[in-house]
């Protein structure tokens, strides 16, 4: 954990570090929303520009004096990077500014850790946790090696630090098993699901893009919305109704963001399998973000990195009633040629349209047909009036029934295939 407390807010000197190229200013407004966000206070920002990193301090020695000055002065409890500090360079940097050094990683580690709420979230907070733990542990126990001269002064078989390695690789394991369990009973939960085979679709984007507000609109849920980022972090599904009445279930997401450490994406493997896994993906966009254009790019190469990249979606530009120049607004929608939908979650503007292109979406590939069902094949015949395919039904000679149906071809063929 990085902040100890939700109570009393320790008070953090901010460094922007751009290497080898100019500081972007909307990077650098999201780095400080991200520290507020995890529960501290920035007293002071220091901007610093460099062609490549110091390998011993990151900034270089004439700059880490300047930090230590600004420390100092405004009595700091703690150094915050926008870029990744190697264990070497945050030992290095605490030396000289005498106080805590973190980064990038550790501030999303640790809004991950205060977000989460369900047992498969905090599981998966943990092992990120761990392994970044097992790759920065140093050895700050020198009262205990290996060994020592004298009858009763030798060290014990293993350092502290072996030990402490030893420790964290068995507990990463235990979280692995019980992860695997976690993900064992998703894929058995998706697999009842496809008996009653509804079409899947999955919300994604940036963090903070309205993605829980149009969720709760979408399906009249009460899940947790506030306008900060990784607001959500576990997972939420619910299943909703189309104008035809055509059922649909709808999954909520964790949000992206620029960089995200490696080890959350391999922690989280059982959460971003819903998105895999979903048959179209919603990419939600804030359109009053001018930064919109850049946040659709890192969504799409986040996608592709977990195995979601070759999924359809439908490009859905939220907050549309927050955006200043509405004139744009349509010129840009028009240079799409429609493939973007704007709708406002807060108002619910614009939300009929996106329901009726998912509904077009799943029925591109509809085909009509009938069906001979036995008497022994109720519960299929149950299952087709369920999905609302049934188009008209005839009692057989048999006692069976000929259906009239409208299935999307994949529903078919996982039915009568």
């Amino acid at each position: 954990m990085v902040f100890e407390t939700a109570h009393i807010k320790p008070k953090a000197v901010l460094v922007n570090l751009s290497i080898g190229c100019e500081e972007d200013p909307d990077l650098a407004t999201e780095f400080e929303q991200l520290v507020v966000a995890a529960g501290a206070q920035p007293v002071a920002t220091i901007r610093c520009r460099r062609k490549q990193a110091d390998p011993r301090l990151l900034i270089g020695s004439g700059k880490s004096e300047e930090v230590r000055r600004t420390v100092l002065l405004h009595q700091a409890d703690m150094l915050i990077f926008s870029q990744s500090v190697s264990p070497a360079q945050g030992r290095n940097l605490e030396q000289i500014v005498r106080c805590r050094v973190v980064d990038y990683t550790d501030v999303i580690l640790d809004i991950f850790a205060q977000r989460a709420r369900t047992y498969e979230g905090k599981l998966q907070v943990e092992l990120a946790q761990l392994k970044r733990l097992s790759s920065r542990l140093i050895r700050g126990w020198t009262h205990l090696e290996r060994q020592k001269g004298g009858i009763g002064l030798r060290g014990p078989g293993e350092t502290q630090l072996e030990t402490d390695r030893r420790l964290i690789g068995i507990r990463i394991k235990r979280i692995n098993s019980r992860l695997d369990k976690v993900i064992r009973q998703r894929n058995q939960n998706r697999m009842q699901r496809r008996r009653v085979p509804w079409p899947t679709v999955a919300l994604v984007g940036y963090t903070n893009a309205g993605k829980s507000s149009l969720f709760n609109r979408l399906c009249e849920a009460d899940s947790f919305v506030a306008d900060q980022l990784f607001a959500t972090l576990d997972p939420t599904t619910r299943r909703i109704e189309t104008r035809t009445g055509r059922k649909i279930i709808l999954s909520d997401t964790v949000g992206f963001i620029r960089d995200l450490p490696p080890e959350l994406v391999a922690a989280f493997r059982a959460t971003l399998e819903e998105v895999r896994s979903a048959d179209l993906l919603l990419h939600v966009v804030d359109v009053s973000n001018q930064q919109r254009h850049q946040h659709i790019e890192q969504v799409n190469k986040l996608l592709t990195d977990i195995g979601a990249g070759g999924l359809p979606q439908l490009l859905v530009m939220n907050k549309s009633d927050l955006c200043a120049h509405p004139e744009q607004m349509e010129q840009e929608g028009a240079a799409q040629n429609g493939s973007k939908i704007w709708v406002s979650a807060a108002t619910g503007e614009g939300l009929d349209v996106l329901l009726n292109r998912i509904e077009n979406w799943f029925a591109q590939d509809f085909i009509s047909t009938g069906v001979d069902l036995s008497p022994a094949e109720g519960k299929l015949r149950a299952t087709l009036y369920e999905m609302n395919a049934v188009v008209d039904e005839s009692v057989t000679e048999e006692g069976g029934w000929h259906l009239s149906v409208r299935l999307s071809d994949a529903d078919y063929q996982r039915l009568f295939g």
